[in-house]
């Protein structure tokens, strides 16, 4: 980005990552909330007014932001990346739970503007995830068990971000190809299989476990989530890594691997 602050726009504004966005920017210097948008009427979030999100098209347009930044649900999540692609406007998403036809929808806005969709936005889970990779594809053989805790209001299940080291142990793990999701009455572990476990308790903002187990060891790779404002800092360095860049699908991996080329 240039001298001139960054200029955001919010969606989801009255929930929780939303405030938390929003309250992270205006602790940041050079980072500005320009539009904040709820689909149920809101107070205003650390002195910013939150607008109806049906008007988001012309807040946009009059405002014109730099970067929208979306913790919402899936289809609404879709609606406005498709608001970003017919304005011009970067769009990054924490946003988990699509189905394949909403993903292609967001694949199709990343032709228009860069869109980053990220699972999880802590440093931590990243290198957890790179972890997992080189644990999985040292232990050939060795069992594989993944279990996920959030909030008691979480809606998605498995979390978006158990869901992706899935698919990292599935990507050097050949031989495991079936996701169980607990386990009830006579069920010995069948090969192939990796077990999958989430629980929703309290207000548990985000622990994500990994255990491998095979020749008499056990290896147990760990994520927990202090506070939200993990995920609002991680999402706030994407949206000024974001601004610049060409249409197209990027990761949050892509943000961190910049920083530390940089």
């Amino acid at each position: 980005m240039s001298g001139e602050p960054l200029s955001l726009a919010v969606t989801g504004a009255g929930g929780r990552m939303g405030q938390e966005v929003i309250a992270a920017a205006a602790d940041r210097e050079g980072v500005a909330v320009a539009v904040a948008v709820n689909r149920t009427p809101t107070d205003p979030v650390a002195g910013v007014a939150v607008e109806d999100a049906d008007r988001l098209d012309e807040l946009i347009a009059t405002a014109e932001p730099d970067v929208l930044v979306d913790f919402t649900g899936p289809e609404s999540a879709v609606s406005y990346a498709e608001t970003c692609a017919d304005a011009g406007v970067p769009m990054v998403t924490g946003t988990t739970g699509f189905s394949e036809p909403q993903l292609d929808a967001l694949t199709a806005a990343s032709e228009s503007v860069p869109v980053l969709k990220a699972p999880n936005f802590a440093r931590g889970v990243a290198a957890l995830r790179r972890a997992v990779r080189t644990a999985a594809a040292a232990l050939p053989g060795y069992d594989v068990e993944v279990t996920e805790t959030h909030h008691n209001a979480k809606r998605d299940a498995p979390s978006g971000t158990a869901a992706s080291i899935l698919d990292d142990v599935e990507s050097v793990r050949e031989d495991l190809d079936e996701r169980v999701h607990g386990r009830e009455g006579d069920a010995p572990r069948e090969a192939g299989e990796i077990g999958v476990h989430a629980r929703r308790a309290g207000d548990v903002t985000g622990e994500h476990e990994v255990l491998l187990a095979g020749n008499r060891e056990v290896v147990e790779l760990t994520h927990r989530a202090g506070d939200r404002g993990v995920f609002a800092e991680g999402a706030l360095d994407a949206a000024d890594w974001l601004a610049d860049r060409d249409p197209g699908w990027y990761g949050f991996g892509d943000v961190l691997d910049a920083a530390a080329d940089a």
